[in-house]
């Protein structure tokens, strides 16, 4: 339990001293019994998708019931690959310079949390209910009970059923309230709230419950509702307050609380839940899913399967006509061990039994078939080609590659909205680091070189900050930062690529130093992957190569200004630089100012050989560049 939520109630007598009592939940138990029949319909959709995920939505499986196939459920779990393919990954960007490295700070630190959470296996959740219902939920809340004490963040998944918003919003943070509704077992409960002993009898809220396999045994449990409201104060804040009650005993009101009761429960007035919709609908923030476009498909796939099967096993099992009144033993007929089949009387006539024949369906009727099976995939985009599979007469690589990306633009879009959520994710997370992180914390994070690094972080980074100007102060204001996602690890086609474009840039040139500025042109052009690095990577190349032209020529005229006091130094400096570009076309130089043509006489080819310095330092300057 919630240590946070403290026994607001000892006994009866406190009752009536408090904001929230009786009273107001037993009305808010009104407000939920009215939020759960407006959510019927819905509940009823969401139970009977589970029986098409599990194919248990044809019991009956005899003869006369077509058996369920599986085509509706592989493009679901294509639906729920491509989601993990591209897992999220997040980077936070500060809208003022001064938050630079809190905004850094929180980039390493997000990841951390969120896989402190399990988040992968949220979001693999989640990547389950999108497709199948039409909408994935998660919640982002405080939990005072984790860290022994110290309390952290929690981010979980939220089934449907067990939660409840004013009919006819499409934003969540729009409903009056919001209701989270779970059971918990009695003797906990009286655990943690004394009080409730003797109490709980008879005390329950019913939740829609799924078509389980197994027995589900819910007596000794009680159903404890989390009540989230918002509540508009006189100086114009809308603040969020939350009350934890069963039946009409309240265990936690933060209105109750003398420290909350003005700035409400959670400092950034949200209803701590995220929808992930997939397919929007109006007046509901929930939508639709693939199960609700393509299940009269799949049925009518089901069932004309089911007639070829059908039409398979009878042409291949022969069946006959028998007179009642015929001479044929029926018994010994059928029995295909039998040696000898006895006739009665004395001849054995053909009009006594004939063979019933059965036609095979035609190809018609398996070409409509396939055009079904087709329609399914079609609409589901879920394709040969997203799935991996190749048809005819296309064997090029960069051809399945290029139909593979114009089949995923679905895909794409699916994605898309589900990083918006992580966004709304990721932004709840910060707003509760920056109420709850009163104290330093550790956290272990990926250095830039990908070696392990620690660091600490509290709520003071991401504070308010006192707004003063020519001596007056503005108040207070938070730092605000920008949000963008990306793919935390492309998938092995997306890396295959992206390898493949590295090789192609090399082979061009680009990480030629002398051709940085045209390679920097081209690129601004270009939409790659870690764009920004391979620009800093080129223009760091480019830097180096002029910084070589601007020293090694000056490191050459010094050696030779030393040569006369420290013998031998030229020579070494010369060893030096001879393995680089530049000092090959220093001694290049060095080479055309010695030479002279052949007709010259011996005494002018000493004199040159005696002013080789001089020419090493010409040869120098000739090489360096003119800034």
């Amino acid at each position: 339990m919630n240590t946070q939520e403290k026994e607001i109630f000892a006994s009866d007598e406190r009752h009536g001293q408090e904001v929230i009592g009786k009273e107001q939940v037993l009305k808010a138990a009104e407000i939920l019994t009215k939020y759960k029949a407006g959510k019927t319909k819905l509940e009823s959709r969401v139970i009977d998708h589970e029986e098409w995920f599990r194919m248990q939505h044809r019991r009956d499986t005899s003869k006369k019931k077509s058996k369920p196939t599986a085509w509706l459920f592989n493009s679901l779990a294509n639906k729920h690959a491509d989601f993990m393919d591209n897992f999220p990954d997040v980077t936070v960007l500060p809208r003022e310079e001064a938050d630079g490295q809190a905004a850094k700070d929180l980039t390493d630190i997000l990841p951390v949390i969120l896989e402190q959470n399990r988040f992968k296996q949220t979001y693999s959740r989640a990547s389950w209910d999108k497709p199948k219902h039409g909408c994935a939920i998660y919640s982002v809340l405080w939990d005072s009970s984790k860290l022994n004490g110290l309390g952290d963040i929690a981010v979980n998944n939220v089934d449907v059923l067990n939660l409840f918003w004013e009919p006819g919003c499409m934003d969540i943070q729009k409903s009056k309230n919001v209701f989270f509704v779970y059971l918990a077992d009695n003797d906990d409960l009286v655990s943690a709230y004394p009080f409730l002993n003797g109490r709980l009898g008879g005390i329950g809220f019913t939740l829609a419950q799924y078509r389980y396999d197994e027995s589900i045994d819910t007596t000794g449990k009680t159903a404890v509702v989390d009540w989230y409201y918002k509540k508009h104060l006189a100086d114009g804040r809308t603040v969020l307050h939350y009350c934890k009650f069963i039946g009409e005993y309240v265990l936690y009101a933060s209105e109750n609380d003398p420290q909350l009761a003005d700035k409400g429960f959670y400092n950034h007035g949200k209803y701590p839940f995220v929808f992930d919709t997939l397919f929007p609908e109006e007046g509901t923030p929930f939508g639709f899913g693939y199960l609700d476009l393509q299940r009269e498909t799949q049925t009518a796939i089901d069932e004309m399967t089911a007639a070829l099967d059908r039409n398979v096993l009878d042409s291949t099992k022969k069946r006959y006509f028998t007179r009642i009144d015929g001479s044929i033993n029926e018994k010994e007929f059928a029995d295909p061990d039998k040696e000898f089949i006895h006739v009665a009387g004395s001849s054995l006539g053909e009009d006594s039994i004939r063979a019933h024949e059965v036609n095979m369906a035609t190809g018609n009727v398996q070409n409509y078939l396939q055009y079904r099976v087709n329609e399914l995939k079609e609409v589901t985009s879920n394709r040969d080609f997203s799935s991996g599979g190749v048809s005819s007469g296309v064997t090029s690589g960069a051809a399945i590659s290029a139909l593979q990306e114009a089949g995923n633009k679905t895909s794409r879009d699916m994605i898309a909205d589900t990083y918006f959520a992580f966004t709304q994710i990721c932004e709840l997370i910060i707003d509760l680091m920056r109420q709850f992180y009163n104290t330093p914390r550790t956290f272990r994070i990926m250095g830039e070189n990908g070696e392990q690094a620690f660091t600490q972080f509290d709520a003071a980074a991401i504070g308010g900050r006192n707004l003063d100007a020519m001596g007056v102060s503005f108040g207070t204001a938070e730092p605000v930062f920008d949000i963008t996602v990306k793919v935390h690890k492309l998938n092995p086609y997306a890396r295959q690529a992206q390898n493949q474009d590295a090789i192609n840039f090399y082979n061009m040139g680009f990480f030629n130093p002398s051709n940085d500025v045209q390679a920097l042109a081209c690129l601004e052009y270009l939409e790659i992957e870690n764009k920004d690095k391979l620009q800093q990577i080129i223009q760091q190349n480019g830097l180096n190569l002029r910084c070589q032209q601007q020293l090694y020529p000056l490191c050459v005229q010094m050696a030779q200004q030393l040569e006369a006091t420290m013998p031998g130094i030229y020579a070494q400096v010369m060893s030096l630089l001879a393995p680089t570009q530049i000092g090959q076309q220093i001694i290049q130089a060095q080479q055309q100012a010695l030479a002279v043509p052949a007709h010259k006489a011996a005494g002018e080819v000493q004199k040159k050989e005696n002013t080789v310095m001089e020419g090493g330092l010409r040869a120098a300057q000739s090489v360096a560049p003119r800034v």
